[in-house]
């Protein structure tokens, strides 16, 4: 039987005010969900809590000393979609120490614990739940300017089988998917560069670059019940960019 519903269950969702959270937010809630989204920012939690008529969930994903307390008030999470990242666009030998310690804060260390502190609960309560990494094509191929984040999203990967094989016996599946450009107010500061975005769409065999909506489906399926046999995979969805 196809069933892409999602009646019943309820979401996280990280970095849920805009760009792909949003759009996936939306996506599992008009697939039944009962969705929660973080923001930093108190007044875009509550503007999400809103949308969504839940409650607002401010959380700072480079502060795990927070996530024990924060996956305590949200007992009834089956579903983390750990979509909160960030960038700092860089040749190599630019790089920062501070920004390479933001990026790998936000995009592996805040992911690992984050979904630790569910993971824990998951199990001491027997609950099975599905955990969904947003990943990036820069994890499997090198991009300018994209060292350091494609070396956080590359260990994601990783990361997502590790998580995968460990809680497998537990019923919790750990998924990730890896897109390509996506047109939100993250990648346009690469895109609106012509001569750079010129280039990064000739990679492309299918000729354009994604919208939000684009990775919305993909989330959903492997969150939901039809993927109830997939774990550890990470989903490319980059318009055939990394076949070659």
């Amino acid at each position: 039987m196809i069933d892409f519903s999602l009646t019943g269950r309820t979401a996280l969702v990280t970095g849920a005010s805009r760009g792909l959270g949003l759009a996936i937010a939306d996506g599992l809630a008009e697939l039944g969900a009962t969705v929660f989204g973080t923001s930093r920012s108190a007044e875009e939690s509550a503007r999400i809590a809103e949308r969504y008529s839940s409650r607002p969930c401010p959380l700072d994903v480079s502060r795990p000393d927070t996530f024990a307390a924060f996956a305590d008030a949200l007992p009834d999470v089956d579903l983390l979609i750990n979509n909160a990242g960030t960038i700092v666009p860089a040749a190599a030998v630019d790089v920062r120490v501070e920004d390479y310690d933001a990026v790998m804060d936000v995009n592996l260390r805040g992911t690992f614990f984050l979904t630790q502190a569910f993971g824990r609960r998951w199990i001491a309560a027997g609950t099975e739940a599905s955990v969904v990494n947003v990943g990036s094509q820069t994890g499997t191929v090198a991009i300018e300017e994209r060292s350091v984040y494609g070396a956080s999203k590359a260990a994601l990967d990783n990361l997502t089988k590790n998580l995968a094989l460990e809680w497998a016996p537990h019923g919790i599946r750990v998924n990730a998917i890896a897109p390509t450009w996506i047109r939100t107010e993250l990648a346009e500061l690469t895109l609106s560069r012509a001569d750079l975005a010129e280039r990064l769409l000739a990679r492309i065999p299918l000729g354009r670059f994604g919208d939000p909506v684009d990775v919305v489906g993909a989330v959903a399926f492997l969150a939901g019940p039809m993927a109830k046999l997939i774990t550890g995979h990470t989903l490319m969805i980059d318009g055939g960019y990394t076949i070659r």
